[in-house]
């Protein structure tokens, strides 16, 4: 067996020495300090050593961990500018009515969260003081995404600084009366104020990231300098736990963004318990961090610990503070100063003499109350570091109490997040502590009053002077008042009106032909953002990689293998296409940047991400919520769709349900168009409405989810006649009757109407000439392009009948008068087209790719799930049948004739 004390080989040893003398000594001079001063002085020596030959550019494998100490020395701190006594007020005015707001709520039933502004107050009080950038100066400021829990302590500086009243308090999570306070940061909700949504915890930081990112692409393609502009992600330790927290760490290093900052508010506590309870999470992170290429803060004892560093002579002191685990540093700050001497330096004979020169209120200050979280010297020490620091992103690891200044009931209990309130005597007790001005007599009737200083208050000037000097309030989202972008030139979608001939063509690559002519476009074409997960084959766009260019910030340094083709693999700084690898919610991260560009930029971009249908809504549905509440506006495109057209791929690759996803999204504009011609008039109408003119009571804040298919096939052009384009948009038009179709049909002849979107408009095709030539049934095929689309109209046709308003939903308007039953089909699940089915008049049935997919053709995978032309031919006659209008023996003579 191997000795798992034996030194292990290592890539050094496949090196030659050059001088192994010379090696020998400086192995035995480590293990004499081993010898003699002990392990922990040579971890020391070792870790100096490393530390020096980084800072020298040796290059050396980087330390992951540090001790347990901060990062900047008291020592090495810079002044904190300003007023600290103003600062401090503010801070407590902050926090007070932060927990008025949601403890007045709370007798309402609404909840809220205390605990967390209470331990992350001064991580943003500082930056709001000294270092984030408003809309008002130059460039576009800082973007902040704000942690989603500390909702309460930016709308109490918000009415500090006059930007909410009391009434706006009073309405926290009450917003169904008007001025009220959504619980998070909503920019649906309040957009005013808040630009990013970020409580889903995990996509705060994976947005923040992609719109570091995103910052730099607009500079580097000439669009607009936002060189200027920081991005700023708070988050809680907890947070990191989501997979999507740290999914894209290595491109924000690789990509050199240091235009980031993360702090990490290191409460060591999460919902239910400690984040790591047997463990340390600070260790942790800046493990993955630093192993990711960030630098790394960490900023977390306060000043009242430098005594206490000043006396560790023998180290033993960090050791200590380095293998407590989390759960016990929270015990710590609920007990009392006996126990912390037995527990914590009891453990180490030179701590139990350190203990002797501390008095018991030493100890207390130290464990209870001093974190560098909680100081703004030292806050502020890490963010001008952060700010300074070039050639990576920082995080900034900070320590704090979680419920720290609200009472002995809260600080570090396991429950703090659940709890909304405190009492009348533990706010009296919280006044005196934050020594705030506020009276017994101020508490009527048990309620908790607001506390303002009042709007000419030195407190008040200087908040607002801090934010004019940095550019205006924060956090703000501007709308600008852009200038509709002009429609580009109609050549490009009327060129799909006469069809493709005799030539197969998918709808996947009509859309990619479309897109090549809108991006040459001269008014609107560098405002395309062409989004893809590494499949730009697979949709047949790289003939775009040499036109357009891959972006990369440091261009193409190689010679690329293809470089004598065509279409070469082009990578530029300024190039169009963000192809982002194998990463759905990284591009989506792209997605939602680019599209939200009109307001945090003023800059009107228009983003579209193709991605395999299956791996979009299914995988990140919860970031297209997301760009939804962000009020973003582009094209998704699910290509690849349905359930039987990608052959062979099987049932993970087989999507009959993104329609389904999709229509729970109120920001969504979801259509499966069937034909060419219909794609050019959902992205002409698209462009219109989220760029151009908007029509009254219109809203611009949508984004249009389109269904394209890989399987080729002839393209017809567009009928003629009026309202086609009206059809489209809306969802519904009859695309041909058999008498247009060119089909014999006898007079009186029994008919049905076959309603097919996407591929399955083929299949009601085919069906229609059999049940015609075959039957004897005339049946007429409906386009519907938009199923969704359809419900919405006729659900706001009911609220109007509610409100008294004479309205018929467009569906059946459209189908006024159509005789015989609908049939209708598609190539998702049944429930996508039956979301009509109660505002047809007619008699109503459809047919749906239900269950699994599977590896097989397409035609042996619609037979299978029976959507084929013959089962469609099958389910209209039995519909006919139970009518009435064709024999009952036909049904049983289709099946046996198709071998159903």
């Amino acid at each position: 067996m191997t000795d798992p004390n034996a030194i292990q080989p290592s890539a050094l040893d496949q090196l030659p020495d050059r001088d192994p003398e010379e090696t020998a000594e400086w192995q035995a001079s480590l293990d004499a300090v081993a010898r003699e001063a002990g392990p922990h002085r040579a971890a020391y020596l070792m870790r100096r050593t490393l530390e020096r030959a980084e800072a020298g550019g040796i290059a050396l494998p980087k330390l992951l961990e540090t001790d347990y100490v901060n990062t900047i020395p008291t020592s090495a701190e810079p002044a904190l500018p300003g007023d600290p006594e103003l600062e401090a007020r503010i801070t407590a005015w902050n926090r007070w009515n932060a927990a008025a707001m949601v403890t007045r709520g709370s007798k309402h039933g609404v909840g809220g969260h205390i605990a967390t502004f209470a331990s992350a107050a001064w991580l943003y009080e500082t930056g709001f003081n000294h270092f984030f950038k408003g809309k008002e100066g130059d460039g576009s400021g800082d973007q902040l995404y704000i942690q989603g829990h500390a909702s309460p302590g930016i709308y109490a500086r918000a009415f500090l600084d006059g930007r909410l009243t009391e009434q706006h308090l009073d309405n926290f999570r009450q917003e169904a009366g008007g001025n009220g306070l959504p619980s998070y940061p909503h920019p649906r909700r309040l957009p005013w104020m808040w630009e990013f949504p970020t409580v889903s915890m995990g996509l705060g930081p994976l947005s923040a990231i992609y719109q570091a990112r995103f910052n730099r692409y607009l500079t580097n393609r000439g669009i607009k300098d936002v060189s200027a502009s920081h991005v700023w992600a708070f988050l809680g330790d907890g947070e990191m736990d989501e997979p999507e927290s740290t999914a894209a760490l290595a491109l924000a290093s690789r990509e050199q963004l240091d235009n980031l900052t993360f702090v990490i508010n290191c409460n060591l506590q999460r919902l239910d318990g400690p984040v790591r309870a047997n463990f340390k999470i600070v260790q942790e992170l800046e493990a993955q961090f630093r192993g990711a290429g960030w630098n790394v803060i960490k900023t977390l004892w306060g000043t009242a610990w430098d005594e206490l560093f000043a006396l560790d002579t023998t180290g033993a002191l960090v050791r200590r503070l380095r293998e407590v685990p989390d759960a016990q540093v929270q015990t710590y700050q609920t007990r009392d100063a006996a126990y912390i001497r037995e527990d914590f330096f009891g453990k180490d004979p030179a701590l139990v003499e350190m203990a002797k020169l501390l008095s018991d209120d030493k100890i207390l200050e130290c464990f209870h109350l001093s974190r560098g979280g909680h100081e703004a010297s030292k806050v502020y020490a890490a963010y001008k570091a952060a700010v300074e620091h070039k050639g990576a992103p920082t995080v900034i690891l900070a320590q704090t109490v979680k419920g720290h200044t609200l009472g002995e009931g809260f600080a570090s209990k396991n429950a703090n997040h659940q709890m909304k309130k405190l009492t009348v005597d533990e706010f009296k007790a919280m006044r005196d502590r934050l020594d705030l001005p506020i009276k017994d007599s101020d508490f009527v009737d048990g309620v908790v009053p607001y506390g303002h200083p009042g709007a000419d208050s030195p407190e008040v000037r200087y908040l607002q002077e801090c934010r004019a000097a940095l550019g205006g309030p924060a956090p703000a989202r501007r709308t600008h008042a852009l200038p509709a972008l002009p429609a580009p030139a109609e050549k490009a979608f009327a060129s799909f009106d006469k069809g493709s001939g005799s030539q197969n063509v998918a709808t996947t690559m009509a859309f990619v032909r479309l897109i090549k002519d809108l991006v040459r476009d001269k008014e609107t074409g560098k405002r395309w953002v062409p989004i893809v997960p590494d499949e730009a084959r697979t949709f047949g766009m790289e003939s775009l990689f040499p036109s357009l260019g891959i972006y990369s910030p440091k261009g193409q340094t190689y010679e690329p293998v293809d470089r004598d083709q065509l279409m070469y693999y082009k990578e530029a700084k300024n190039g169009q296409i963000l192809n982002e690898g194998i990463t759905e919610a990284g591009s989506m991260a792209d997605f939602i940047a680019a599209s939200t560009s009109y307001a945090t930029h003023g800059e009107a971009m228009i983003p579209f991400y193709i991605f395999y249908s299956m791996f979009g809504w299914q995988r990140t549905a919860d970031q297209m919520w997301q760009l939804g509440d962000q009020l973003g506006r582009g094209f998704l495109i699910g290509a690849t769709a349905g359930r039987t057209t990608l052959t062979g791929e099987g049932l993970q690759h087989a999507d009959g349900h993104s329609p389904v996803i999709a229509a729970t999204n109120p920001a969504a504009l979801t259509y499966d168009p069937a034909f060419a011609y219909e794609v050019a008039v959902i992205v002409r109408e698209g462009l219109r409405r989220m760029y151009g003119e908007a029509k009254p009571g219109e809203d611009q804040n949508v984004f249009y989810y389109l269904t394209v298919y890989n399987e080729p096939l002839p393209q017809p052009a567009k009928p003629q006649g009026l309202g086609i384009d009206e059809g489209i948009v809306k969802g519904l038009y009859r695309f041909s009757t058999a008498e247009s179709a060119g089909i014999a049909v006898a007079a009186g002849a029994p008919r049905i109407q076959l309603l097919g979107s996407g591929t399955a408009i083929h299949w009601a095709l085919k069906a229609q000439k059999l049940l015609a030539e075959e039957w004897g049934v005339a049946a007429d095929v409906w386009s519907a392009t938009s199923w969704t689309e359809l419900r919405r109209d006729a659900l706001e046709a009911d609220a109007a009948l509610l409100r008294g308003e004479d309205r018929v939903p467009y569906v059946r308007q459209a189908l006024q008068g159509a005789e015989g039953p609908v049939l209708a089909v598609s190539d998702y699940m049944r429930q996508v087209p039956d979301q009509i089915a109660q505002w047809v008049e007619q008699d109503w049935s459809s047919l749906g790719a239900d269950g699994f997919g599977l590896s097989d053709t397409r035609e042996a995978a619609r037979r299978h799930f029976g959507v084929d032309a013959e089962s469609i031919v099958v389910a209209a006659l039995a519909q006919l049948a139970r009518r009435g209008e064709v024999k009952a023996t036909a049904v049983k003579e289709a099946r046996e004739k198709y071998g159903l």
